[in-house]
């Protein structure tokens, strides 16, 4: 493996506004279509993976327990957001601040020309440009619509307009060891969500990238970037993609030591910081930068960021 870092995830603090309470509230009032019953109990989370990122604080394996909960069997879609902007007129951050970040590949070539000429290209994460009117609307930047990805994920949503979505729908965002928890679907100890190879068999099981990241995407497992939401076969528990395909919000704000004694029933992360969870990886993931489709893998970001490769699901208890 190449670099540590999270290639996957572009962002970083823009304003000062985690204002969020520190406590999750439970809520138990959202509708059960479309999300699955986990039985919760105790279950071995993290990994101690030579493989892994160990100053992510991936490890060390520990005994968790959790009480039963029910999770979205996918993530959140584009129709699905649309009807929660119809109903609430609600301006995301990307809108708000007028800009998101959109992986060079789905640029058109002469506004990448312009942007490159502007310097809007990340620094240290060059694949990755900052685009003017680019969001969830409009994942590719101007002139891109949703035509053909209303049942994708919607993408350039952050941490706040997740939350949102959620309080709408009378669910919350789950905590990160309840996604790794219905993440591994009954299995123990497995690198990734179906077990411990990455094509078993040679199929592909999760959208992440084939080829020379960043320049190359074979498409190997059939998709250059989002996929639909209910790709792929689902998990030991039914619940789709939670491997690849787009990152997605934890509620759990960022530490990678605060687990080391920190609570281990229903565990949350700590009280204060300005990075939330994020899980699962996504369709630009790949071994020679950023493994972290593994089922053990955490990254974070900031919570008001956005880019076009992270998502959310709901869950209610």
């Amino acid at each position: 493996m190449g670099s540590n870092g999270s290639c996957c995830i572009p962002g970083g603090k823009r304003c000062t506004c985690d204002i969020q309470p520190a406590e999750l509230k439970r809520v138990t009032t959202g509708a059960l279509e479309g999300m699955v019953r986990l039985p919760g109990g105790t279950f071995l989370m993290g990994t101690n993976d030579p493989v892994g990122f160990p100053a992510d604080g991936e490890g060390p394996i520990r005994e968790v327990s959790l009480d039963p909960f029910y999770m979205d069997e996918a993530s959140v879609t584009n129709a699905q957001f649309a009807r929660f902007i119809e109903a609430t007129k609600y301006k995301t951050d990307a809108d708000n601040f007028g800009f998101s970040y959109v992986f060079h590949l789905f640029i058109d070539r002469a506004i990448k020309g312009r942007l490159m000429m502007m310097g809007r290209q990340l620094r240290g994460l060059e694949w990755w440009y900052h685009v003017e009117g680019s969001d969830w609307s409009h994942p590719d930047g101007p002139g891109s619509n949703l035509a053909g990805r209303m049942d994708h994920p919607v993408v350039h949503v952050s941490w706040r307009d997740a939350r949102a979505y959620c309080a709408w729908a009378g669910k919350r965002l789950p905590t990160e060891a309840e996604t790794e928890y219905a993440a591994r679907g009954g299995l123990v100890q497995k690198r990734f969500v179906w077990g411990d190879e990455l094509t078993p068999d040679g199929k592909h099981k999760c959208n992440i990238w084939q080829g020379d990241f960043p320049k190359t995407n074979t498409a190997e497992d059939g998709y250059i970037g989002t996929a639909p939401a209910k790709s792929f076969e689902p998990n030991g528990y039914g619940l789709y993609n939670m491997a690849g395909n787009v990152w997605e919000w934890a509620f759990d704000r960022w530490s990678p030591d605060f687990h080391l004694k920190g609570p281990r029933v229903n565990p949350v992360g700590p009280p204060t910081g300005d990075r939330r969870v994020t899980r699962g990886g996504s369709y630009l993931c790949h071994d020679s930068y950023c493994n972290r489709y593994r089922v053990a893998a955490r990254t974070s970001n900031t919570p008001d960021s956005s880019s076009g490769n992270t998502g959310f699901r709901c869950v209610r208890d």
